[in-house]
């Protein structure tokens, strides 16, 4: 069991690393294409749309854009499209490996949804595939010739799935699926529609045949919504590291707020990268909502006064073990300080993360982070600011490499 934890634990290192650095080179060559085609210079001779000129180490490049293509198509063309499978991959694997398989610790809340393993799961991937069902559809409708009202529609459909997935699962959960939930339709969006309408009018242009402007109008198009949906899907991403953002009953409208900043960021940069003015006002919009996101957080993270909750089927085991009551007294008087409802010890106004290790039950239902950040590393505590020894931590590895 504990080979198994060290070796899990790596492996969803190793999938959060792919799916960063996947993920830099998409949003990377997402910003680039949409700042370099809103900065082109439209008044040039020939069949060109547009050109620029840039400078980037030590050389000079010359692009330019064709609407439909060159006269003479050249034989070699890169297609930007692996960055977002591989995001989107990588990111799956990492949901497969936290919050799948440790379901019954990171998604199931039990006094929200009291569901089984299998059905939390299915949920989860329903729940992806349904937006992007939702989504192309409206893009298919009247409503993809009202980009705008577009906009506002999907809003409405992300805001009720933020709800949606706070009511079923535990705030950390619930937005990281919001963010996994939009991720999906930005992915959908290059593989089932950006790059089969590209090969289609390559396959048109290799044929003699002139390409229908349909086919580019509408890959602009969903180019533009994930545009305006990666800084919303970054925050996500981030928030299961931030309490705040996922601790509070108001988890679902700080997300759905987020998805509002994001777009008055976007719309400032894109506005200045098309020289379309300068819209101061998108900063003091995004600050408005950014403090009302900070006051939505500290609103109640914890019923401090609820009844201590039932123990859960899978944590009877733990609690039961031989040694428990041992590593329960180190964790109360090495993590409990912090690791409270109301911590007493450093700065803290809410337990680091969100783990709180005040109680029977939580130190068991964290036993596998009590063991390698305690026991087997000494990352916890931090700096060693409780003086937790040596033969404690032991202890840890001996009691957990035992259940």
């Amino acid at each position: 069991m504990y080979d198994y934890a060290v070796i899990w634990e790596w492996l969803g290192f190793a999938a959060r690393w792919l799916h960063v650095i996947t993920a830099i080179a998409w949003i990377g060559s997402s910003f680039y294409f949409i700042a370099l085609d809103l900065g082109l210079n439209r008044n040039v001779p020939g069949p060109a749309d547009g050109e620029e000129w840039q400078v980037h180490g030590s050389g000079f490049y010359h692009i330019q854009k064709y609407l439909v293509a060159p006269e003479n198509l050249p034989e070699h063309l890169t297609w930007f499209k692996w960055e977002a499978y591989a995001t989107w991959l990588s990111g799956f694997a990492l949901l497969a490996i936290l919050y799948w398989v440790g379901a019954e610790f990171y998604m199931i809340d039990t006094e929200k949804a009291d569901l089984l393993v299998w059905q939390a799961i299915a949920i989860s991937a329903a729940s992806l595939a349904l937006g992007w069902v939702l989504y192309d559809t409206l893009c298919k409708s009247p409503l993809g010739e009202r980009p705008t009202l577009l906009m506002a529609v999907l809003f409405g459909i992300i805001l009720a799935m933020s709800w949606g997935y706070n009511e079923v699962f535990t705030g950390r959960a619930a937005l990281l699926h919001l963010g996994a939930f939009t991720a999906t339709i930005m992915s959908a969006n290059v593989f089932l529609v950006i790059i089969p309408n590209q090969k289609v009018v390559v396959a048109d242009l290799k044929a003699g045949r002139k390409p229908a402007a349909k086919y580019g109008k509408i890959a602009k198009l969903r180019s533009t919504h994930n545009n305006y949906l990666t800084l919303p899907v970054i925050f996500l991403m981030l928030s299961n590291h931030y309490p705040l953002a996922f601790g509070t009953e108001w988890a679902w409208l700080i997300a759905a707020l987020v998805f509002l900043m994001g777009v008055t960021i976007r719309h400032y940069f894109n506005s200045l990268h098309a020289r379309a003015g300068n819209p101061h006002w998108t900063w003091g919009a995004t600050a408005v909502i950014f403090v009302a996101i900070m006051w939505l957080s500290t609103q109640p993270m914890y019923d401090l006064d609820a009844e201590e909750a039932a123990v859960p089927e899978h944590l009877a085991p733990v609690l039961a073990s031989a040694g428990f009551g041992e590593v329960r007294d180190i964790v109360m008087g090495r993590c409990s300080m912090c690791h409270a409802a109301e911590p007493y010890y450093g700065p803290f106004r809410w337990p680091p993360k969100g783990v709180r290790l005040d109680t029977e039950v939580e130190i068991a239902r964290h036993a596998r982070e009590i063991y390698l950040q305690s026991g087997l590393s000494h990352a916890m505590p931090p700096g060693n600011l409780t003086w937790m020894e040596e033969a404690e931590r032991q202890r840890i590895v001996q009691w957990f490499r035992s259940l």
